[in-house]
């Protein structure tokens, strides 16, 4: 089955898609610590128990569209967990007694329509599209498929090498002038081991090539290159947002870091959906400005 996890003030808020009906099941435990700024797993089950036991009085409508479905817990086993759908959640988050629950609605009913949410839900099919050829990955032309794939009808210049030189946070990328040869090089460069991977994945990010949507699209291709080389992939929800962005900032002059945080979130599951999925969605997180 379908899974996503959407952030929300960096706390997640876990769905699972129900293809028979076609639509997404969200946790009431996740929206539940969300709008009550709660981290404690017991706390939010009471405060569930507690609601839920009130809406049978007020709203017994809402407690009968709530559906039971295994979620993915921390500790990595599944369990039974409350959810509802689009429309149950927007009633329960009005439930709520306090004035977080309409940025929350806000950020609920439209991220999905923002640039990233259209590009997140073409990276979703992105696993069975089977865009890249074999012999096309770990190339610059594999990449630039990803990346028109992604961004194809969001950005006019999807796909396509840059002509002006951009930098981020006082770090100037590859300038444009010598971008050609720079990704030419890249190209060659050996990929048989995992460090020889990550030092390809770590030009390639000082390389820059895209306008926008460097990182989304270079991660996916740093995945195709390890599960053709190593039979492994990374399970990026093992990766901290902010251990992951300040290892890149630093792999410039050591890659140290970030070889070691791929390195411990390998994984072999390479055809599992939900690590592909969590995958995804860990790497549009990464991407979001605190």
């Amino acid at each position: 089955m379908k899974t996503s996890i959407r952030f929300y003030n960096d706390r997640e808020v876990r769905a699972i898609w129900d293809e028979e009906n076609a639509k997404w099941w969200f946790s009431v435990l996740d929206v539940v610590a969300v709008l009550n700024e709660q981290d404690d797993y017991a706390k939010n089950r009471n405060y569930w128990k507690y609601l839920k036991a009130k809406l049978r009085k007020e709203n017994p409508q809402l407690v009968s569209a709530t559906n039971q479905l295994k979620l993915t817990a921390a500790d990595g086993k599944k369990y039974n967990t409350d959810v509802l759908d689009l429309e149950g959640i927007l009633e329960l988050a009005m439930s709520f007694p306090n004035n977080k629950a309409s940025t929350f609605l806000d950020w609920f009913t439209y991220s999905d329509n923002t640039i990233d949410g259209r590009s997140r839900k073409k990276a979703y099919e992105f696993l069975d599209s089977h865009l890249v050829e074999d012999k096309d990955v770990g190339t610059i032309k594999g990449l630039q498929q990803i990346h028109a794939y992604l961004f194809g009808g969001l950005y006019d210049f999807a796909g396509k090498i840059r002509t002006k030189t951009i930098s981020k946070g006082g770090f100037t990328f590859c300038v444009a002038q010598y971008l050609p040869q720079a990704l030419q090089t890249i190209d060659h460069m050996p990929e048989s081991t995992f460090d020889e991977i990550v030092d390809k994945y770590v030009e390639m990010n000082i390389a820059h090539p895209f306008m926008e949507g460097n990182g989304r699209s270079t991660r996916i291709w740093l995945d195709l290159i390890l599960k053709k080389r190593l039979r492994h992939c990374v399970d990026w929800s093992k990766i901290n947002k902010n251990d992951y962005l300040r290892a890149m900032e630093q792999s410039e002059a050591d890659s140290s870091s970030i070889r070691q945080l791929l390195a411990g979130a390998l994984t072999d599951k390479i055809d599992d959906r939900e690590i592909f999925m969590k995958g995804i969605d860990y790497s549009y997180y990464y991407e979001q400005e605190d």
